[in-house]
Order: C-alpha cells, then structure tokens, then sequence
C-alpha cells in the first residue's frame, strides 16, 4: 500500500514538474496551468500578509541570544543547498564555534497523526524533544528517522549537533541548553522568520536555473518574490560557470550591499555503498557507466560523470528523495549490465536510501562532493570571522 501511495505521489509529482516547465501542452495541462497561475496569485498574497505581520509585530519572532545562520533558497529544491551547509558548519567549527545544524527534516518519518491531531484541536504545545540525527560524537539516528540532508550532514559531520524538528526555535533551545551550542545553522531556514536575533541570512541562487520560471509556487519554482534578496547579506551563486555577469546584474538591482560567492560542487572520491571502499575518480574514465538517482535536478549529476571521462550507457531517475526498492536496483542492474556497464554510480543523497541487497553483479558507488569556491573566497572568509568574533 505504502509503494503504491509512493509511485502515486511520484507520477503527480512528474506530471506537475512537465505542466510548470511546459513540456505538457495537452488540454489537461493547459487547464491544469491556468489553475496553477491562480493559485500562485493567492501564494504571493500570502507570502506578502505573513511578512506584514511579522513586520507589525503581530506574529512574534524569537531570538535565543546565540548567532543563528539562515541558509536557504528562493526556489524549491536543486540549488545544492547541502554542501553549503556543509562547508558553512564546517569553516564556523575550525574558527572554534560550537555548531549545531537545525533541519526541518523533509520526509523524515513523521509524528503519529493522533499525536499532531490532538496537539492542534487543544491548541496543545508540541512537548516532543527534536530527533537527535547527531549529538556531536555518534551517528543515533538513520535516513528513514532523520530525512535525507539531516543524515547525510551528521555523516560528513560526526563533531557537529545535528537535530531535526519542524520547530527550530525549540530544537535551537534544545541545542544551548543540552549540547552548549553557541551557533545555529538553518538548514533551509531562509523562509524561518520566527527565530531572529543575531541572525545571517545566506541565500543560494542555481545558476542554471536562477529563479526557475519567474513564477511563484505552485505555478512556478518560487517561494518568494526575486524582490526579497534584499533580505539576504551573503549570496551564493551556485554551479558557476564564471558567466555570471547577466546575473550579478539582476541581483544588484534587488540587492546591491550583499556578498556575493560564486562556487561549484568539486567532486572529491567514490565510495562502495556497501564496503565504504574509496576510490579516486580517475577509475571513471573510459569506463561505461550506469547512474541512477532520485534528485531535483539529475542532469547535472549526470553531467560531472561524463566530465570526468565516463561513457554513460544508461540512466535511470526517479522523483526527488525517492526511496529506493530492492527491485528497482536489482533493475538497474540487469539493464546497465545489457548495457555492457562497469560500474553504477549514484550520489552520496541517493546512497542513504539505498535498501541492501544481496547482487552484486556491478559495483555501486557514490560520488561524495564538496563546494568549492571559484570566486569570492575572502568575502566568505570575511563572512565567516564576522560570525565568530562579532
């Protein structure tokens, strides 16, 4: 029932993207686009009246008296917004802060719905302590538990708190008063105007896709208005191909005082999903390979394996934070096997959902990436000795 519900969202979800991006022009989906373009008129009326009120003080942000960074996008997934996080949580570390991440979890298993029932007939407040993925020293919780990007971070971050509640003004109180956390990193958080105080509001922009479609959700990409990177003091630019300057122009026009960095996701080394044996990259070239992945924007994943010398032979995507049946990889398999595939490579977000499997036909690796920084390297330098020592 569960995998049946899972290939029900996912098709409605494939069908939505084809609709936005107008690769649909049948009756349904031109039908389906006028509903939508209503539908983000009365999002963007929404956005506007929750910004009011947090700005009259009608809705009541909080401040917990540490330094809280706020990294987050404009649009919906792609913009590989977890190894900034990364490197953020990472760089604050080393200069001596103690960190903890503060995730929302998206698709973690969820609260029993009797519980979350009950708490808002009674207007009860949620007393559950947030899921610890990591408390700075061991790995206490799996994918399924803690979600994606909240495992994936507390395993490239074994010394780094990793929590995860929809909450964060509560799990960044859980993070000071158990762990002694003296810095909050948002993870997603640029929306997350209930916790405020000494706060840094870092916002990721894809290159290749800088405001999806222009269009607000659900017609388009967007959570927010281009408009409202005024709010933003440091901007990343991702994917850089250092032909950026149509874009810096446009940002300067919404915000000109912001850092602005420019990056690129550095591939670094494969790692056997199931062995956790390394290997250098140098192995791919001239190697037929099959991918296979479940993330927003699979095309560039694919695009890195060819760059590093790969011949793909074959690939096969599923919807974002798919989790993976035995079958499917069994499948994968046997068709990049009839496709005389050496080797399936997929990505380290994709490996935590990988379920075991007893073939092992082909090797399966993942490619662990980094960012790195092509250009703007002493403003995140100068962003980061700010933080600490403000």
């Amino acid at each position: 029932m569960r995998e049946k519900f899972q290939a029900w969202a996912e098709n409605l979800e494939t069908f939505a993207l084809e609709v936005i991006f107008e690769e649909r022009h049948d009756f349904k989906a031109r039908v389906t686009r006028v509903l939508l373009f209503i539908g983000s008129k009365l999002f963007h009326a929404g956005v506007n009246v929750r910004r009011w009120l947090y700005n009259m003080r009608i809705l009541r942000d909080k401040t917990l008296g540490v330094q809280v960074i706020a990294i987050g996008n404009l649009t919906v997934g792609g913009t590989g917004k977890t190894p900034v996080v990364e490197k953020f949580a990472r760089e604050l570390r080393d200069a001596g802060r103690n960190v903890a991440i503060l995730s929302r979890g998206y698709r973690s298993k969820p609260k029993p719905f009797s519980e979350w029932f009950f708490n808002k007939i009674f207007f009860r407040e949620d007393q559950t302590p947030p899921r610890v993925v990591s408390d700075g020293k061991s790995l206490l919780l799996d994918s399924q538990m803690a979600g994606d990007e909240p495992y994936m971070l507390a395993s490239n971050l074994r010394d780094v708190v990793v929590l995860v509640d929809k909450d964060r003004v509560k799990s960044g109180r859980y993070a000071i008063e158990k762990f002694g956390c003296d810095t909050l990193v948002l993870d997603d958080g640029f929306q997350y105007w209930d916790l405020q105080g000494r706060r840094h509001d870092v916002v990721l922009i894809d290159r290749q896709q800088p405001f999806g479609n222009e269009h607000l959700l659900p017609r388009g990409t967007l959570r927010e208005p281009p408009s409202h990177l005024a709010r933003a003091q440091t901007i990343f630019i991702t994917k850089s191909d250092g032909k950026t300057a149509e874009l810096r122009e446009r940002i300067a026009k919404f915000n000109s005082e912001a850092a602005i960095i420019e990056c690129i996701h550095h591939p670094l080394y494969l790692e056997d999903i199931f062995t956790g044996e390394r290997k250098d990259l140098d192995i791919l070239r001239g190697k037929k390979v099959a991918s296979l992945s479940g993330i927003a924007q699979p095309e560039s994943f694919e695009h890195s394996l060819v760059s590093l010398g790969a011949e793909l032979v074959y690939s096969k995507r599923f919807a974002d934070h798919h989790r993976f049946t035995q079958q499917e990889v069994l499948n994968t398999i046997n068709r990049g096997k009839k496709r005389q595939a050496q080797v399936i490579i997929t990505t380290q977000k994709d490996a935590v959902r990988f379920p075991k499997i007893d073939r092992r036909d082909l090797p399966i690796y993942f490619m662990r990436v980094e960012i790195k920084i092509v250009s703007g390297a002493n403003d995140f330098q100068d962003c980061v000795r700010k933080i600490c020592f403000k």
